[in-house]
């Protein structure tokens, strides 16, 4: 994957110093699909996951070095600049449903990122992170379905439902993407992975709830705002996130990290 020096510059220098720090964190974004499918896509940014208590530690530890650090959005995104690239800090998604746990770090394969010995993160967890990108102006179905095609026989499908919890549905619509655009390797997904979501699908539809909660804003806040501002539905995207916030405000604060009240500031 060819890059411009400056960034891979800069790559090479916040990877080398979180190693030599030795903090929990794995490469996803374009790395982690080309570690996974062999696809190369040009990014100019990395994306590092982490928890949340971990990226309080990682803020001051760049800043010393330079870095020109922000919280984009507290639930989920920081970034740290240097000239026109930046690398991002993420620790879950930005709806507060996925959330990046230890696990997912402790999963992480070894790699090599510009010359740097890393982690990159597992397929089921890459997966995870994007099931719920299906917005209008980008949609990671696609890449989930190159995910499953690139690690058939190694994929954890069970580590997959653990991850996507009370939202396999979400999995579901992936999957039934999956199975269209490649039909002759529908047994890539176990058969029994497609009996289990099938059948909690037709549960579903034979016993429908009347007081389900309108689900669309934790897909796309913008797409589906209408029905929030004019139709008067539940807003439970407003819910999780403030949730997610109160869980970050209880973690323990790193000396010298930035606390979550400060962290309401940068939102975008």
């Amino acid at each position: 994957m060819e890059v411009p020096e400056e960034q891979a510059t800069l790559f090479r220098e916040v990877l080398t110093a979180l190693e030599e720090r030795h903090l929990p964190y794995a490469v996803s974004g374009a790395f982690a699909l080309r570690a996974h499918t062999g696809i190369c896509r040009f990014t100019k940014d990395l994306d590092l996951f982490m928890t949340a208590k971990t990226s309080g530690e990682v803020f001051p530890f760049l800043r010393e070095r330079g870095f020109d650090c922000d919280v984009v959005d507290p639930v989920w995104l920081a970034k740290a600049r240097k000239g026109d690239f930046f690398v991002d800090l993420i620790t879950g998604m930005s709806n507060g449903v996925i959330v990046v746990e230890d696990s997912w770090i402790e999963r992480a394969s070894p790699v090599v990122v510009h010359g740097v010995k890393t982690r990159v993160l597992g397929p089921e967890e890459l997966v995870a992170s994007k099931i719920f990108v299906a917005k209008r102006e980008r949609f990671d179905g696609a890449d989930i379905a190159h995910v499953i095609y690139g690690t058939y026989g190694a994929f954890d499908w069970e580590r997959e439902l653990k991850l996507v919890g009370e939202h396999w549905e979400m999995l579901l619509w992936s999957l039934l993407l999956f199975r269209y655009v490649y039909p002759a390797q529908t047994h890539y997904v176990p058969a029994a992975i497609w009996r289990k979501l099938l059948r909690g699908f037709e549960t579903q539809i034979a016993n429908p709830c009347p007081d389900a909660r309108f689900r669309g804003s934790l897909v796309d806040e913008n797409m589906f705002a209408i029905d929030i501002n004019e139709w008067k539905l539940a807003n439970i995207l407003e819910e999780t996130r403030q949730k997610r916030l109160a869980e970050i405000d209880a973690l323990p604060k790193y000396s010298g990290a930035v606390h979550c009240t400060s962290l309401l500031n940068g939102i975008a």
